[in-house]
């Protein structure tokens, strides 16, 4: 059930938004709506620029890799001394460039502020099986996106078409690979270390061999 004060906001939604193909859900607190990519920068600037509306504010936005969704890992109670199995595959240091990706792998949140209003209100849009994966920017629509969409391409690989500056933001200019995809190596792709004959800093494959974990066995206790 939607809160009382999201009750204007639900109808407004319906009347702006009903041209597009939206899936919408609540909590009761918030409303998310799932869209289509090629819709993005209409239904963003529809939500900002529409007086009755008015999501001036651009909160955050995120990248998501949903590889491993849903999938159960080990069951605890069966765990033995060999370890999370995961840890321990191999991982490809170059993602195939002519791979395609699961439709709904790579997905974008935005979080959205009426400030006027006292709206909040997210977004979820699905990059689908583009190689790389890609959405448009809403840099045009909200200036704070910059740093934001930046990020989720440095974390996750995600391209911002129309992006003014899209360059790496958390990671060193070198960096091989994207750290938040589900299978991105545990150990990273490279390693620095000073090359004393040289007198310079270099990079080499990464040397550490990842020792699988050890879970902790949960037992149930015996009846007395």
């Amino acid at each position: 059930m939607v809160n009382k004060k999201y009750e204007q906001l639900n109808d407004l939604i319906d009347q702006y938004l009903n041209s597009f193909e939206i899936v919408k859900t609540n909590d009761g607190t918030s409303i998310t709506l799932e869209l289509k990519k090629d819709d993005l920068i209409e239904i963003c600037s529809l939500l900002k620029n529409t007086e009755a509306l008015n999501f001036s504010m651009l909160i955050d936005v995120c990248g998501i890799d949903y590889l491993h969704y849903g999938v159960g890992d080990w069951e605890t109670t069966k765990a033995t001394a060999s370890g999370y199995s995961r840890a321990v595959q191999q991982n490809t240091i170059i993602p195939d460039p002519d791979e395609k990706y699961q439709e709904k792998r790579f997905a974008v949140i935005y979080h959205l502020l009426s400030i006027d209003k006292n709206w909040r209100i997210r977004l979820k849009t699905f990059t689908g099986s583009e190689n790389p994966p890609i959405v448009q920017s809403v840099t045009g629509i909200w200036n704070s996106a910059d740093w934001f969409e930046r990020e989720a391409f440095d974390l996750f690989g995600i391209y911002f078409d129309g992006h003014p500056d899209l360059r790496r933001i958390l990671t060193d200019y070198g960096f091989i690979g994207h750290p938040f995809r589900k299978d991105f190596p545990l150990a990273g792709n490279l390693e620095v270390f000073h090359d004393d004959l040289e007198q310079k800093v270099k990079y080499r494959p990464v040397s550490i061999t990842t020792r699988p974990t050890v879970p902790k066995v949960i037992r149930k206790k015996k009846n007395s």
